[in-house]
């Protein structure tokens, strides 16, 4: 079965910058969209961002100008460059990828920024 793992978590500095990663075991067909959700402590879980199959993005309004999501549906692959990192940007997250009959997840890769 398909699973995505991530990668490119860790520990920065406010102000610095991290590239997140998610890639599909194995290829997922018919996908029409890609993104990336995030859940901090004591908070709920948020879409951060997301890119259509058609290229289009969008972005909640506490990462407009610092973080940009890319990708490749045909090779269910998924970046998320984040700059300007902030402390309330800690959290947990996870990639997802939205297809014709499933919506798969991945396992989720800690993001922690220190002030």
């Amino acid at each position: 079965q398909v699973q995505l793992v991530e990668y490119g978590g860790g520990l920065v500095q406010a102000g610095g910058s991290l590239r997140l990663s998610c890639v599909a075991s194995r290829s997922i067909f018919n996908i029409h969209a890609m993104g990336w959700y995030r859940q901090a402590p004591g908070k709920q879980r948020e879409l951060v961002a997301v890119i259509t199959s058609s290229g289009s993005t969008n972005y909640a309004d506490s990462v407009k100008g610092r973080f940009a999501i890319s990708g490749d549906s045909a090779k269910s692959l998924v970046y998320m460059q984040m700059n300007s990192l902030k402390p309330e940007d800690t959290a947990v997250y996870y990639c997802n990828i939205g297809a014709d009959y499933r919506n798969y997840w991945g396992q989720g890769t800690q993001v922690t920024v220190s002030s």
